[in-house]
This record gives structure tokens, C-alpha cells and sequence, in this order.
């Protein structure tokens, strides 16, 4: 029964009634190869597929093809967004649900584009039917109210109508006992106010099987005799039988031969205009009828009716000369492959620019390199009698040339991101979030690049082999250094405590020590929140010094830690109040440590906190 309430949920949206739909079909036929414009001859398609669907799907679905095709070609959406919803209803006449599901969700996505939000009432209602069909019954439920909230701006709100007779047909539940009579009237009086006759018809209907709900079953069937009567005068047959099989259904329990009477009339009127659907129902309700009474000869009969039109149901289907599955699967390829296409080109595009953009940025450098090997030229040339000005010139000139070569190298990583991104992104139908994404990418890596350009102008990498060994109070460097830092800590309300119990001095230079020092205090100060403590301490430990910075930050992650002593590394992450680091601060640390003969390591746990161990040896052995 709710089958049919789908099929005739359909009919009704058609423009015109039934008695004239072969007047229309041929009216349409005639008129077609006399339209001109393009864009009204694939409206005519598409009406005359939605004309014929009834008596024969495989034209429906024939004219629906014609008219997606020219459509496509025109780039015509409302041509696309109707022939999808139209190839949805040929995969719901065919029973293939998943097929209909898929391509009302086209047409949805299509109606959407273009605004015309009649049309997304209606496919939202169509997904709503076919999830009821698959038994999900919320999401069927969740469309429905999907379908009245966005129909509610609707200045031609006709459609609304049809929206509610279907929830209330398909889930009375869902109304309480009061409110059903309410919501009846609502949907009477919009399709009132079109004077739209069947969908009128349809609501007595619904109003007559409330009444018979609530007990006032003589006043329910004369609601749907008249209801019945009113339908076949006004020759609206297919509405007419759902309305006759109501009333055989209310007479099934109470009077059985009323019942059978009823069901006959339907089946009359299903034979005489072939509405095979309607047929098979009406049939398998009698088969079932007299069954259930024994009626041997009668069910036999009835069982050769139904067993007739599987018959020819397969015969048709076989004639037909459709794969709708293979049409379906064809249709995803070609989807597949023109997103596929338009990924390739603004990909391609987009590999484009940042290839102009990285020869200007090479064509800058090697101008700017160029100029400063003039400049150096110069400058050798005026101060060639001075040795020590010379050599201050060649060292300046190898800085600058291995800074240079160190940005050209790194500049080449965004060209690497956006290699590594096309090799693991697949085709996918939200294209242009995927464009912005891979740009976004761009954006970033040159941020990146310029951050380290700016840290390697600052850093001297040549700290590690360049050590001039004195004796270091480690005590009088560690009060230096919480000395220097209090005030930062104090900036976040944090606490720098000492604890040295090392009393040594020991083998190595200062500054670079002292700069290791702050360089763990102070990144100690960036991760650690607002009112935390950190903790120095230095003392004896299997003859070495052991010094340990501990703080309460929140911690360093599993999956960087063996990353954080890289150059360059990609485990920076930002402070607690939004610093930013290079990269480069631990890794110059662990240089200067391991030039001192010593380590560096730290222990994590994260959420709670970070403790930096350095070692060096008391005695120099370098």
C-alpha cells in the first residue's frame, strides 16, 4: 500500500490530470521538432519523460537521456537537475532504490544551484519516500520535516500540500491524536487555494481514515465513498483506486463480501487501463482473500493473474534493451573522470604558477647574489693590501654564498609538498575544497621558507666546531641565566627556581654554554602556562655534571620526539601565548653539547610537563 502511495505521489506532480495525459503526449510528440530553442526543446523532453512514465518506463528513461545529453552540452542546469530527478523516478519504478536514492540526491544538489527551491521540496520529499521504502525510518522521518522547513518561504507553495498528505499518509504516528485533524486542514487549504482537485481527493482520503481511526467508521466510509465517486466522475482513475482498495481495506475485517466487491471495482478499473501496478496489488489481495477462505478454484485464478503479469513484466523487461545498471555505472565513470579532468587541469595550473613563481624568486636570488659578488669584488679589490680585511671579505662572501645556497635548497620544498599531495589525494567529487586546500598548502611552505631565511641570517652554524675551552663556574653561569630570565618568566606569572649543588668548574666556553642554557630555560618559559614553575638543577652524577631543566608544559608528543634536534625541523609548534619558534635552537644546542664531549636528551610525558637533561664531563678530554 505504501508502494503505491509513492506511485501516486508521482502522478500528482504532474501539471495536468490524468484523463489528458494522452492528449499531452501527443500534443508533445507533434510539437517537438518544431521547437527551436534549445534550452525549451530539452523542457519538452523532460516533460514528456514524466508523461510517460506511467505506461512505459523505458521511454521515460529514453527521453531522459536525450534530454541530459543536450543539457549537458548547453551547460543548462535546470535541464540537468530535471532529467536527474527523472532518471530517480526510473530507478524507483525499477525497484532499484539505492539508484533512485542516488540520483534525487543529483537533482537536490542541482535544484539547489540554481535556487529553485519548488523543485528541492519536491526531490527532498522523493528521498524522504525512498528511504520509507528502504525501512530507514528517521531518515525518512528527518526529510520529510527537512522538505517543511525548507518550503517554508515558498511564495507558490502548492508543492507543500503533497509534502504533508505523504507525512501524514506514510507516519500518522508521528502526530498526536489532536493535531493530525490540524495539519489535514493545513494541507487542505493550500491545495485549496490552487484549486488543485486531486490532491484535494487525496486529503479526504486521509481525513476519512482518521475518523475511521478514531471510531467513527460510518462517517469515514462515506467520506471515501463520496471521495471515490468524485475521483472516477472527474476521470482521476489512478487516485480513484487507492481511494476504492481504502475502502475495500475497511470492509476486510467486518465484512468480507463488500470487501471483495470494492477490490473487483479496482481491479476493473486497473484492467481497463492497465495500470499494472495497481494490478498486481489488487490481485495478490484477492489471492490472499480467498486463501484464507479456502476458495481453492477462486485463489487459483487469481494466482494465474498474478503469475501472468510477472510474466509479462519479465517479457518487457527483456524486450526493453536497457542496462539501467550498466547506464548507472557508465554515468558514475563519467562523473568520475570529469572530476578527475578538472583536478588534472587546475592542478596543472596551479603547478604552473608556482613553478613562474619559484624561477622569479631564483631569478631575484641569483641577481641578488650576483650584485653581492660585485660588491665583494670590490671591496677585495679596494683593501687587497690588507690581509685581515681580505680575509674578512672571503669569510662574509662563503657566508653569504652557503646562506644562499641554503634558501635556494629549502625553497625547492614547496615544489616537494605539492608532489607529495598529488600522489596521495584521489579523485573526489568536492574539487574545489581540494583546490584551496593544495594552495593553501603553497601559502604556507613559503611562509615557512621565509621564517627559516630569517633564522639562518641570525645563526652561525660553524658555533660547533669553533671552541675555546676556559674554565666555566657552572654555579656563577646558571645564577646568570635565571637572573636574565626572571623577567620574561614574570611576564606569564611563572616561577624560575635553582637548585645548584654542582659547585665545579669545569672545561668549555661559556657563551656557548650560557646559550644553551637560555635557549631550554626559554623554551622552558614558551610551553609552560601562565603561573607555572620551573625548575633548574645542577649536580654530580656519576662523575659528570648532570643539569636539569623541568617544567610543567604540556608536554612534547609521541610522534615528534625523536624530530626535535633536526634542523629545520617539522615538530615546531607555537608557545602557550602564541611565540613562534625556527627550529633551530635544540639542534644548535645538541652541536655545542656534543663539541663539548657531552649529551643532551629530555624525557616527556605529555600533558605534564618536559625535562631537558644536558651532561658534560668534568674534566676536558677535547
Amino acid at each position: 500500500m505504501k508502494k503505491l502511495v509513492t506511485f501516486f505521489s508521482l502522478m500528482v506532480l504532474l501539471a495536468t490530470v490524468c484523463y489528458g495525459q494522452i492528449e499531452d503526449i501527443n500534443k508533445l510528440r507533434k510539437h517537438l521538432p518544431l521547437i527551436k530553442d534549445s534550452m525549451r526543446y530539452v523542457d519538452a523532453l523532460n516533460r514528456m519523460a514524466m508523461l510517460l512514465y506511467e505506461n512505459n518506463v523505458d521511454s521515460t528513461f529514453s527521453y531522459t537521456e536525450r534530454a541530459r545529453s543536450i543539457a549537458e552540452r548547453l551547460q543548462y542546469e535546470k535541464g540537468k537537475a530535471d532529467a536527474a530527478n527523472n532518471l530517480g523516478i526510473v530507478y524507483d519504478m525499477k525497484g532499484n532504490l539505492q539508484l533512485a536514492l542516488r540520483y534525487y540526491n543529483d537533482g537536490y544538489n542541482r535544484f539547489k544551484v540554481i535556487s529553485d527551491t519548488a523543485d528541492m521540496v519536491q526531490a527532498i520529499m522523493n528521498i524522504a519516500m525512498v528511504y520509507q521504502e528502504l525501512g530507514k525510518t528517521q531518515k525518512a522521518v528527518n526529510s520529510f520535516k527537512t522538505a517543511i522547513e525548507t518550503g517554508k518561504g515558498l511564495s507558490r507553495d502548492s508543492i507543500m500540500s503533497l509534502v504533508w498528505y505523504n507525512y501524514m499518509i506514510l507516519y500518522p504516528g508521528n502526530f498526536a491524536k489532536d493535531s493530525l485533524p490540524v495539519y489535514i486542514n493545513k494541507a487542505k487549504q493550500i491545495a485549496a487555494k490552487y484549486k488543485d482537485k486531486r490532491v484535494l481527493l487525496a486529503i479526504e482520503q486521509l481525513t476519512a481514515d482518521n475518523y475511521i481511526k478514531n471510531g467513527q467508521k460510518d462517517k469515514g466510509v462515506a467520506l471515501l465513498q463520496q471521495a471515490a465517486f468524485d475521483a472516477i466522475k472527474s476521470k482521476l482513475y489512478y487516485l480513484s483506486l487507492d481511494i476504492i482498495i481504502d475502502l475495500g481495506d475497511s470492509f476486510a475485517l467486518a465484512d468480507s463480501a463488500k470487501a471483495v466487491t470494492y477490490y473487483k471495482q479496482a481491479l476493473y478499473i486497473t484492467q481497463l487501463k492497465q495500470y499494472t501496478v495497481y494490478t498486481e496489488s489488487i490481485s495478490k489481495k484477492l489471492y490472499d482473500f480467498y486463501t484464507a477462505r479456502k476458495d481453492t478454484a477462486k485463489a487459483f485464478f487469481y494466482s494465474q493473474q498474478l503469475l501472468k503479469l510477472h510474466e509479462n513484466q519479465e517479457k518487457v523487461e527483456n524486450n526493453s534493451g536497457i542496462d539501467f545498471i550498466e547506464y548507472a555505472l557508465k554515468d558514475q565513470e563519467l562523473e568520475s573522470a570529469q572530476v578527475q579532468s578538472k583536478f588534472e587541469l587546475n592542478f596543472l595550473i596551479l603547478a604552473v604558477f608556482v613553478c613562474i613563481l619559484m624561477v622569479v624568486i631564483l631569478v631575484i636570488l641569483w641577481r641578488n647574489w650576483k650584485q653581492l659578488r660585485k660588491t665583494s669584488d670590490a671591496l677585495r679589490l679596494q683593501f687587497e693590501q690588507s690581509e685581515s680585511t681580505m680575509e674578512a671579505l672571503e669569510v662574509m662572501n662563503n657566508d653569504y654564498s652557503r646562506l644562499i645556497k641554503i634558501v635556494a635548497h629549502d625553497l625547492r620544498n614547496p615544489i616537494s609538498a605539492i608532489s607529495t599531495i598529488s600522489g596521495m589525494l584521489q579523485p573526489d567529487e568536492n574539487l574545489p575544497a581540494d583546490t584551496r586546500e593544495l594552495m593553501n598548502l603553497v601559502q604556507v611552505s613559503s611562509k615557512n621558507s621565509l621564517d627559516l631565511i630569517n633564522e639562518l641570517l641570525e645563526t652561525d652554524f660553524d658555533q660547533r666546531q669553533k671552541i675555546k675551552m676556559e674554565r666555566v663556574n657552572v654555579d656563577e653561569l646558571l645564577h646568570q641565566c635565571i637572573s636574565l630570565l626572571s623577567f620574561r618568566a614574570k611576564d606569564k606569572g611563572q616561577q624560575l627556581t635553582l637548585n645548584s649543588n654542582a659547585h665545579v668548574k669545569i672545561s668549555g666556553e661559556y657563551e656557548k654554554l650560557w646559550r644553551v642554557m637560555n635557549n631550554l630555560i626559554v623554551n622552558a618559559i614558551k610551553f609552560s602556562p601562565e603561573g607555572a614553575q620551573i625548575h633548574v638543577e645542577s649536580r654530580i652524577a656519576d662523575n659528570k655534571l648532570l643539569i636539569t631543566v623541568n617544567d610543567a608544559g604540556f608536554g612534547i608528543p609521541d610522534d615528534i620526539k625523536n624530530k626535535i634536534f633536526d634542523p629545520f625541523t617539522s615538530a615546531r609548534r607555537a608557545g602557550t601565548q602564541g611565540e613562534q619558534p625556527f627550529g633551530l635552537g635544540l639542534y644548535i644546542s645538541r652541536q655545542i653539547i656534543e663539541a663539548h664531549n657531552g649529551k643532551i636528551w629530555f624525557e616527556s610525558e605529555p600533558g605534564k610537563g618536559t625535562t631537558f637533561y644536558v651532561e658534560l664531563p668534568l674534566t676536558a678530554t677535547a
